[in-house]
């Protein structure tokens, strides 16, 4: 049984499901297609477990298309998007990507997302799930004189490649001039692109981020390239590198400790409780959208806190499932699964704040209670490379 159950997805079969401009090549590889976010995407080709160990092994290749790209250009593009994040664009330099939330007036997280530095314009990668939402209110809230707004997503295309051997795989391929060199491009850094492989050439960006826990590389290409890229990078790399989909990108990026938009984070959480401090600037100039809402929240503590914990026993607990601390319930479950890497069941649950750490804490399966051994996050951090 995969450790992922298919309808964690959807199953849509109406007109309302969109097709990113990879969905052939996945249809030729006989990948097992499902609904998320709107989009019909791959869960799997082969197995979850298979692939997962295939990323924390070797590489693996990822369609991230259905993912929403925006534009910002002009000159106060900047001035911009700084009012409506949490965190501080202007202090960003060229070439450089950083993790920020996008929160309603009441400081809960309407998406998290990606901010790139580029030498002209601001570029923001969001949610599948949240596009639409962030395409409308970005609209409204990007209006200032002197900038222009655009949706890029369905102009370039987005392909990941994670996995510890990533770099060696990708840079003969790769020639860039904002950096020396791919491996000369820092992490949560993004460069310009030019590839050339397997008789297939195309330009664009590259940028060395991921949401696997990995090493890796995003590459943005224009879409009516991104099948050929798909193919020559398959092709050319061979058996190194497997195609993988939405089952082990979730395990992944779990014993990584990463947030999941609909799991860690909606617009009824804000990113204190989700521990997503780092990512929210509270003395920048001038604030943000739910600045104040924030600081309150700041100020009187959080009611709640994300933690992460490893289920004893085999069964895994599932998002929804009940935290009890004797016969008072004090949490929920966000994400669980069984964990490939580390072979036990983990778990991220919202625990009450009024509980002390340490507390001998339950979890509701099905109406068996299973106990839970609290593990920092991350579960999993990648061994690090030798100097």
């Amino acid at each position: 049984m995969h450790p992922l159950r298919v309808d964690s997805f959807g199953e849509k079969e109406d007109s309302t499901v969109q097709k990113t401009v990879l969905n052939s090549v996945h249809q030729d590889l006989g990948a097992r297609l499902v609904e998320f976010g709107g989009f019909e995407m791959p869960v799997w080709y082969s197995t979850l477990t298979d692939e997962h160990h295939t990323v924390r092994k070797s590489a693996g290749l990822f369609d991230l298309c259905h993912m929403g790209r925006y534009e910002i250009t002009g000159d106060n593009a900047v001035a911009a998007v700084d009012s409506v994040v949490t965190n501080h664009v202007a202090k960003m330099k060229t070439g450089q990507i950083r993790y920020s939330l996008v929160l309603n007036e009441q400081g809960g997280v309407r998406d998290d997302i990606l901010i790139y530095r580029l030498p002209d314009r601001v570029w923001l990668v969001v949610n599948a799930g949240n596009r639409e939402k962030l395409l409308g209110w970005f609209g409204d809230h990007l209006t200032r004189p002197g900038m222009e707004f655009r949706d890029r997503s369905e102009e370039v295309a987005m392909i990941a490649l994670q996995g510890p051997t990533a770099e060696s795989l990708l840079a003969p391929h790769v020639k860039t001039t904002w950096v020396k060199d791919l491996p000369s491009l820092g992490y949560y850094k993004i460069s310009d692109l030019q590839l050339e492989i397997g008789g297939c050439s195309s330009t664009g960006w590259v940028s060395r981020t991921g949401y696997t826990g990995e090493d890796g590389f995003e590459l943005y290409v224009p879409s009516d390239e991104a099948c050929d890229v798909w193919n020559a990078l398959a092709s050319t790399l061979g058996d190194a590198v497997k195609p993988c989909g939405l089952g082990c990108r979730d395990t992944l990026r779990l014993e990584a400790g990463m947030p999941l938009y609909g799991h860690e984070l909606d617009e009824e959480t804000d990113p204190l409780s989700a521990g997503l401090d780092f990512g929210v600037r509270m003395k920048k100039p001038n604030g943000f959208i739910g600045h104040e809402a924030l600081a309150k929240i700041q100020a009187d503590g959080p009611t709640r806190r994300l933690q992460g914990f490893v289920v004893e026993g085999k069964r895994p607990a599932r998002q929804g499932c009940a935290v009890f601390a004797g016969d008072r319930e004090v949490g929920v479950v966000t994400s669980g699964s069984p964990s490939p890497t580390l072979e036990v069941p983990i778990a991220c649950a919202y625990v009450a704040s009024d509980v002390p750490l340490g507390t001998a804490l339950e979890v509701d399966i099905r109406g068996t209670r299973a106990p839970l051994r609290p593990v920092d996050l991350p579960f999993y951090k990648r061994p690090k490379t030798p100097q």
